[in-house]
């Protein structure tokens, strides 16, 4: 209901509840977004939003990033610790993110120039890094970036939504090829991924169905607190 992929949530849950070791932790929550996004990018497609310049832009940079992220993920930080400060340098400024927009919402930006197509490139490279390390898409973290420079709502989620698929399937491909290649767990948890990914394609369906029903400004500090909490929980147990 309130728009923040339940991909950044889930990971910290696939590692310390359900045991995922890592780095396959990565492309099995790359498998949740493949398996829960189809639903919205069909409506995005009826609409005729999909193919946008937007889109090419984004897929441009995301695709090659998170193939980066992925060998960077596997080769330099594949160990738990390293990955659990990773996790908290994420979530913290995501969780007091959400806070304060939901404490003092952002204006609209009138008269303010659109980014340029490099910049934009340029940023879904650096999502897509990110996405490749962390086990993400990108969407959750494109859309309010460009919302924000003022781009209209309408443009940016079909292209962050389809930026977000695309990539969590070549990066998933990707995890998939590098555990032919090296030793541990590399390869995603397919069974898990699935369970997670159907779950998550339902509760999209219902969160859509409800939000009209539900109060948005306490989800999204329910949401925001929790990142937080998160963030600092997997920072204490990085660094002591």
């Amino acid at each position: 209901p309130v728009g923040v992929s339940g991909a950044v949530f889930l990971l910290p849950v696939q590692l310390s509840v359900l045991g995922v070791p890592s780095p396959a932790v990565t492309p099995t929550n790359l498998l949740f977004n493949i398996v829960a996004g189809p639903g919205a990018l069909l409506r995005h497609h009826q609409n005729g939003n999909l193919y946008g310049p937007l889109t090419r832009r984004l897929l441009a940079g995301t695709l090659p990033g998170v193939v980066i992220g992925a060998v960077i993920r596997v080769f330099v930080v594949p160990g738990p610790g390293i990955f659990r400060l990773l996790i908290a340098v994420l979530l913290l400024p995501l969780g007091v993110w959400l806070c304060l927009r939901t404490l003092r919402p952002a204006r609209p930006r009138t008269g303010g120039s659109e980014p340029s197509p490099r910049v934009v490139t340029g940023l879904a490279l650096a999502v897509g890094v990110v996405g490749g390390i962390y086990g993400i898409g990108g969407g959750s973290l494109l859309g309010p970036i460009l919302v924000g420079r003022g781009l209209p709502v309408s443009q940016v989620a079909p292209a962050a939504l389809a930026s977000t698929f695309v990539t969590s399937l070549a990066g998933a491909g990707v995890y998939s090829l590098l555990s032919l290649t090296g030793s541990g767990d590399i390869a995603p948890e397919w069974s898990t991924g699935l369970a997670c990914g159907i779950g998550g394609l339902l509760g999209g369906y219902l969160g859509a169905r409800l939000q009209p029903h539900l109060p948005e400004t306490a989800l999204r500090l329910l949401l925001g607190a929790l990142a937080t909490a998160l963030g600092v929980l997997y920072a204490a147990r990085a660094l002591g």
